[in-house]
């Protein structure tokens, strides 16, 4: 545990390099000599079952976890406990937040990559909770597939099914506002 700990999260769309923030941050607290452990959720098999792996193919080996319970039954069970807890997809993970707020608490540095919305622009309940606590929040952008500006949204190719479902490229891409519409309104007032 550390006397100053860190709660950082990195948020953005799909394609904005979140998971890539993340096990760069990871490296620097590994040249640091912090012991890290990392978790991802047991759903998310798009590259990788137990590695966080990112989109051009960076992997780091990871536990994987169902719910925010687990993550707390692995760390009591831990014999070396780690300084720095790194969680990528929290989104997925029901109860998440409630474990990585009890510790960080703890004095554990907490470090996660996540969307913080739904396709449809409906706020994850897990990264609700754990914005107030972030002692730096890095929102990152992607670029959008329609007109090339910043893309700060994920939109669904085919809309219907689930709020969270597992999927890449052939389900997701990321928007701006204008090209988004879940989120621009606009047109909608004028009708």
């Amino acid at each position: 545990m550390l006397s100053n700990p860190e709660f950082i999260i990195y948020c953005g769309p799909m394609f904005s390099s979140k998971t890539s923030r993340l096990l760069a941050t990871l490296e620097k607290y590994k040249y640091q000599h912090k012991k890290i452990v990392v978790f991802k959720p047991g759903i998310d098999d798009r590259y990788s079952v137990s590695e966080v792996a990112t989109h051009s193919g960076w992997k780091v080996p990871a536990i994987c976890v169902k719910t925010g319970i687990e993550i707390l039954e692995y760390m009591t069970a831990m014999d070396d406990e780690p300084q720095v807890i790194a969680v990528d997809e929290v989104f997925m993970i029901p109860g998440a937040a409630d474990a990585l707020i009890s510790l960080y608490q703890y004095g554990f540095t907490i470090v996660i990559s996540s969307l913080e919305m739904s396709a449809t622009g409906k706020p994850f309940i897990e990264m609700e909770k754990m914005f107030p606590w972030a002692t730096n929040v890095c929102k990152c952008s992607a670029v959008c597939t329609v007109c090339g500006r910043d893309a700060h949204y994920t939109h669904k190719k085919q809309m219907g099914g689930e709020e969270i479902e597992v999927g890449g490229a052939e389900l997701y891409e990321p928007r701006c506002y204008t090209h988004h519409v879940s989120i621009d309104q606009r047109q909608s007032i004028h009708e």
